[in-house]
């Protein structure tokens, strides 16, 4: 039997899955990796240590299913998005750190040239709003600050990528400097009309087009990799940013049909068919992928802040030991309290995209306990979600009324089933829970020409969640979660908007 090896490089971990031709998971290695944060709103990652991690978990993976690398018919990539990476395409040697998604110390420059009049400009070409969490200006920022990217930049030897490059590189030792079309996309630098890098974003930011990667489609041929066995060549075939292969992994793939991945931060993610859909309400619009000739957009509501608040709760603050404890915490109150915590940690996505908004716990008395802070961190979650589905409802002018569920938090199913109360949606979890590393395993099945994989429905559903909620009160918990956002949002105004 075949196996496909899906490689799913997170925020916070390195996972490696094995899935065999029938679409079955085989074995799962995992690895966390250390988060650096060297200045209040700086995040980054150490980009030797995601491919170390990597590394290991795919030869852990593969010697849990008692496996040859020759049994392994194709790889696929799925990574966290917008996360930037230069290096020396001589050495491979990385540059500095790796600037994740979350970090906000580009907020300025971006408030610049929004000043400066290219939103629609960026908007209208990208799909995207100008905002610190896309590459574009990381990548700036980097060259401006580091006097050895610069003099890199200027030989032609200096490359850029997300952390799929990144890891493509280092798997083709160093012969392949490629992208997908979903990455690219998410970079503030890629056309999503004329499919291209565009040389009018590249001038405005000062970024040398040598440093770029090749885009290519979800699934073709990227090349082949022998770090699994130096005598084995696997092709990869496969590759897709984390949320766009969530959205394939549910087999959203008709449009109007929508997900929400719920790790790190949430992301809401809505099929718009072969159009790219303008938002009036501050979603972006993006490429959901690209199979043959044939391009699928979407739209989406990034929330930076999701089961972080969790990990914040558990790590910061010793609410507990582990994260499902919040789970019980939750339930042991009738409700909040009045309390909400709007977990602006790193500013909030959409749909409001205030970098300098701050976190904000309010509504606290004599009589809170921790047990109403961890409902209302949990609720956050649920609000924040609730926020993007109704842009999203005001975008297409219409309701969603289902969302397909994924990620580790929808094990808490008393959280699922507030989202379901407070968005009046159905909330719809699958079985199967590796959905993202399955949309990487289906776009390298594709690529791969192996139709029995594809044939099967691995997405059976597990739980179905509706809402029991009064509507009256509903609005009620509305209106103070809103009043609770905008009071976070003055926090920093007087400073620095």
């Amino acid at each position: 039997m075949k196996y496909i090896l899906s490689i799913d490089q997170g925020t916070t971990s390195s996972r490696a899955l094995l899935f065999n031709a029938e679409g079955k998971l085989v074995s799962v290695s995992q690895k966390e990796f250390t988060q650096y944060f060297p200045q209040p709103g700086w995040v980054e990652h150490d980009p030797e240590e995601i491919w170390q991690t990597q590394k290991t978990v795919c030869l852990e993976a593969i010697k849990q299913a008692e496996i040859a690398a020759s049994d392994i018919q194709t790889i696929g990539i799925t990574n966290q998005r917008e996360t930037t990476i230069l290096w020396d395409k001589q050495t491979g040697e990385p540059i500095g750190p790796a600037i994740v998604w979350q970090d906000r110390r580009t907020a300025d420059d971006c408030k610049h040239w929004i000043k400066q009049g290219y939103n629609d400009t960026i908007r209208e070409k990208t799909g995207l709003t100008i905002d610190a969490y896309f590459s574009a200006t990381k990548i700036r920022w980097i060259l401006k600050h580091n006097e050895w990217a610069w003099e890199l930049a200027s030989k032609g030897r200096l490359a850029f990528g997300t952390v799929d490059s990144w890891l493509l590189w280092n798997l083709t030792g160093g012969t392949v400097h490629a992208t997908d079309i979903s990455n690219a996309s998410r970079t503030m630098l890629f056309n999503i009309h004329s499919l291209k890098w565009d040389t009018d974003l590249l001038s405005l930011f000062g970024i040398p087009d040598s440093m770029l990667p090749e885009v290519k489609s979800n699934a073709e041929l990227f090349g082949y990799t022998r770090i699994i066995d130096p005598s084995v060549s696997i092709p990869i075939t496969g590759m897709a940013g984390d949320q766009q292969a969530a959205l394939f992994g549910h087999r959203c793939d008709k449009k109007g049909m929508a997900k929400n991945t719920y790790g790190t931060g949430c992301f809401v993610v809505m099929n718009t068919g072969d159009q790219p859909s303008s938002s009036s309400n501050r979603l972006v619009s993006t490429i959901a992928w690209k199979i043959g000739d044939r391009v699928t957009y979407a739209i989406e509501g990034s929330i930076f802040v999701g089961g972080a608040v969790v990990q914040w709760l558990r790590d910061e603050l010793h609410f507990f030991e582990t994260s499902v404890e919040v789970e019980s915490l939750a339930q042991q109150v009738p409700d909040n309290g009045d309390v909400y915590f709007v977990p602006a940690l790193s500013g909030l996505g959409a749909p409001y995209w205030d970098p300098y908004a701050r976190g904000l716990i309010i509504g606290l008395t004599r009589g809170t306990s921790r047990l109403h802070i961890a409902r209302a961190a949990l609720e956050s979650i649920a609000y924040q979600t609730m926020d993007v589905l109704q842009a999203m409802k005001e975008d297409i002018k219409q309701t969603v009324t289902m969302l397909h569920a994924d990620g580790g938090a929808t094990a808490n199913r008393w959280l699922m089933q507030f989202q379901a109360d407070i968005a009046d949606v159905v909330m719809q979890v699958p079985t199967m829970k590796e959905v993202t590393a399955l949309g990487a395993a289906r776009f390298a099945a594709i690529g791969a020409s192996m139709p029995d994989f594809l044939s099967n429905n691995n997405v059976t559903v597990e739980e179905r969640y509706t809402s029991s909620m009064d509507s009256s009160k509903r609005k009620q918990l509305i209106e103070r979660w809103h009043k609770a956002v905008e009071l976070s949002r003055l926090w920093t105004i007087a400073d620095e908007k």
